[in-house]
């Protein structure tokens, strides 16, 4: 129990050094105190990785200056603003549109015969050819061609749109009640 009192002693006997060392890098009254106070914190946390017989005041202050760096560097990833101005400069792009047409897409798709929603999906959506979609369903080229078109008009005309790009516009105007 000694040692740990004898070492804490040592610790708080440095703390004007660390005070001086902690404000001659930030030239901040408050930030000094700050850099000493998370100095200590971490000090004590690692004690027993202090090995006793060495220099203990070369190692506290290698603990403050590095401290301080890591506060630098992630002080020049932050952008100061307390007001929110800088805040309310960034936007995202809104991501329901693409959520409500989804959904809408695959209300529309479920209407669909089970052979034209296979092939509008084998080509359409997985990317394959119309050959390789014949291959899967087990048909001829013209019948994959034949139904994957009548799966597309379809779809459109379920969906009230006159062309697929009509379909994103149609479905966002109906959900906010323009339409």
């Amino acid at each position: 129990m000694s040692s740990v009192s004898s070492w804490r002693d040592d610790v708080v006997g440095l703390i004007p050094a660390l005070r001086a060392f902690a404000w001659s890098l930030s030239h901040n009254g408050s930030d000094a105190d700050d850099l000493v106070q998370d100095t200590l914190i971490k000090a004590w946390s690692n004690r027993d990785k202090f090995e006793p017989g060495t220099n203990l005041r070369a190692w506290l202050f290698t603990i403050l200056r590095n401290t301080y760096y890591t506060n630098v560097l992630r002080r020049r990833r932050e952008v100061r603003d307390e007001m929110g101005e800088y805040a309310s400069t960034l936007k995202t792009p809104p991501t329901q549109d693409w959520t409500i047409a989804m959904r809408s897409l695959q209300d529309a798709l479920q209407q669909l015969p089970a052979e034209h929603r296979e092939a509008l999906i084998l080509v359409g959506a997985a990317g394959l050819s119309y050959e390789e979609a014949a291959d899967i369903c087990g048909c001829a080229l013209g019948t994959i061609k034949s139904r994957v078109n009548r799966a597309r008009a379809r779809l459109l005309k379920i969906m009230d749109a006159d062309e697929p790009a009509d379909v994103m516009a149609l479905e966002t105007a109906a959900v906010l009640g323009t339409a």
